[in-house]
C-alpha cells in the first residue's frame, strides 16, 4: 500500500506545490493574470477530461500498468521543462503533468479498493486521504522553499525525481492485479450506473467538500490579510485546515470499518461542519479564520474517506477504475466551481457574501441528497 500512498502524495504535491508558486516564479509572465489563470487551469482541466478515460483503461488492462505509466509520464513532463528551462514551455509541462496525474490518480484509487477487503475500505481510503492531505499541506511550503533555493526549474526537477522514484517503487512493490472479466457495457448502461443514487450521493458530497476546501485554502488568507493578519498567521491557518483534514481521515475510516459510523451519518455531519466553517469565515479577525479552518478541515476529513469507501463497496470490482475516474470529476468540478462561485459573489457584493452563498449550498446539500435518494432501497453505500 505504501507506493499507493506515495502516489497520492505525488499528485497532491504536484498540484499545489507548483500552483502556489507559479505567480511569483514566472517573471514577466506572472504579470499576466490571464496567462497565470490558464497555467492553473491546465492541470485540473486535463484531469477533468482524462480521468474517466484512464479509469476505464485501468479496468481493461489492469490498474498497475496505468499507475506506473502515469507516474512515468508525470516525470517526463516535469523533466522536459527542466531541460528547456523556458517559461514559455510552462503550459506544456503543466498539461503533461495533468495528463500523467489523470492516469495514476484513479489507478491508485482503484488499487486501494481492489487490494483491500470490503471490511477494510474505510481504513484504506482514510490512510490514502491522509497522505494526499499531507501533500496538499506541504506542497505550497516545500514548493516555495525549493523555488527560493533554485527557481521553478529546480521544483520541476524535484517533481520529476519524486514521480520516477514512486514509479520504480510501484513497479517493484505493487502486485499485479489482473483485470476482471467484464460483461459488455453500452453507453446507456454506463449512464444508468453512474446515475444511481449511491454514485451521485457520494460524488456530490465529494464535490461539495472539495469546493469548501478550495475556498478555504484560497480565500482564508485574503480574509486574514483584510483583518490585518500577517502572512505567517494566515499561512498557519491554512495549515490548520489541511492538518485537521489529514488527522480526521484515518480515524473516520477505522470507524466505518468497525461499523460505528455509517456513510450517510458521517457525510451529513461533514457537510454541516464544512458549511458551518464557511459561515465562521464571515466572522472578523483571527477567531473567524481559525474557526473556519477547523470546521472546513474537519468536515472534509469526514466526507472524503466515507464517500470513497461507499463508492468502492457499491461498485462492481471489474468497473472500479471507471467509477473512481468518474467520481474524480466531481472533485475537480468542486475544486474549480467553489472558488469561482465565491469570487463571483464577492465581485458582485463582498467576500463575506461569497462565503455565505457557499455555506448555504454546502450546509443544505444533505437535505437535497436525502430527498434525491428518497424512495430508493438502501444500498451498500449506507454500510
Amino acid at each position: 500500500m505504501w507506493p499507493l500512498y506515495a502516489a497520492g502524495f505525488t499528485t497532491a504535491f504536484g498540484a499545489h506545490g507548483i500552483a502556489a508558486n507559479l505567480g511569483s516564479a514566472t517573471g514577466d509572465l506572472g504579470g499576466s493574470l490571464l496567462y497565470l489563470g490558464v497555467l492553473l487551469a491546465l492541470y485540473d482541466g486535463a484531469e477533468v477530461v482524462l480521468k474517466p478515460v484512464f479509469g476505464s483503461i485501468a479496468d481493461r488492462v489492469g490498474a498497475r500498468p496505468v499507475l506506473i505509466g502515469g507516474l512515468i509520464a508525470f516525470a517526463l513532463a516535469s523533466a522536459v521543462f527542466v531541460v528547456v528551462d523556458d517559461p514559455g514551455w510552462l503550459w506544456l509541462a503543466r498539461l503533461g503533468q495533468g495528463a500523467g496525474a489523470s492516469a495514476f490518480s484513479p489507478a491508485a484509487s482503484a488499487l486501494v479498493a481492489r487490494m483491500n477487503p470490503k471490511a477494510k475500505q474505510g481504513s484504506a481510503f482514510g490512510s490514502y486521504g491522509f497522505y494526499k492531505s499531507i501533500g496538499y499541506t506541504l506542497g505550497p511550503l516545500l514548493g516555495g522553499a525549493v523555488v527560493w533555493a533554485g527557481g521553478l526549474p529546480l521544483l520541476f526537477a524535484v517533481m520529476a525525481v519524486l514521480a520516477a522514484v514512486v514509479a520504480i517503487w510501484a513497479g517493484w512493490a505493487v502486485p499485479s492485479v489482473p483485470p476482471l472479466p467484464r460483461s459488455r457495457q453500452t453507453v446507456v448502461d454506463l449512464v444508468r450506473r453512474l446515475s444511481e443514487g449511491s454514485f451521485l450521493r457520494s460524488t456530490a458530497a465529494l464535490a461539495a467538500a472539495t469546493a469548501a476546501l478550495s475556498v478555504g485554502v484560497g480565500f482564508l488568507p485574503v480574509s486574514g490579510a483584510a483583518a490585518g493578519l500577517c502572512p505567517v498567521v494566515t499561512g498557519a491557518a491554512v495549515s490548520v485546515l489541511a492538518a485537521c483534514a489529514a488527522v480526521v481521515q484515518p480515524r473516520v475510516g477505522r470507524a466505518w470499518d468497525a461499523g460505528r459510523l455509517s456513510a450517510g451519518t458521517g457525510i451529513t455531519a461533514g457537510l454541516l461542519l464544512a458549511g458551518a466553517g464557511l459561515g465562521c469565515a464571515m466572522l472578523p479577525g483571527l477567531a473567524g479564520v481559525l474557526l473556519a479552518a477547523v470546521g472546513i478541515g474537519t468536515g472534509t476529513g469526514l466526507i472524503t474517506p466515507l464517500a470513497f469507501a461507499a463508492l468502492a463497496t457499491s461498485t462492481p470490482p471489474e468497473r472500479m477504475g471507471q467509477t473512481m475516474g468518474a467520481a474524480e470529476i466531481g472533485r475537480e468540478l468542486g475544486d474549480a466551481g467553489g472558488p469561482l462561485l465565491v469570487a463571483c459573489a464577492a465581485a458582485a457584493a463582498t467576500l463575506t457574501a461569497g462565503y455565505a452563498v457557499l455555506a448555504v449550498l454546502v450546509a443544505a446539500s444533505p437535505s437535497v441528497l436525502t430527498r434525491r435518494s428518497r424512495g430508493q432501497q438502501p444500498d451498500s453505500a449506507c454500510h
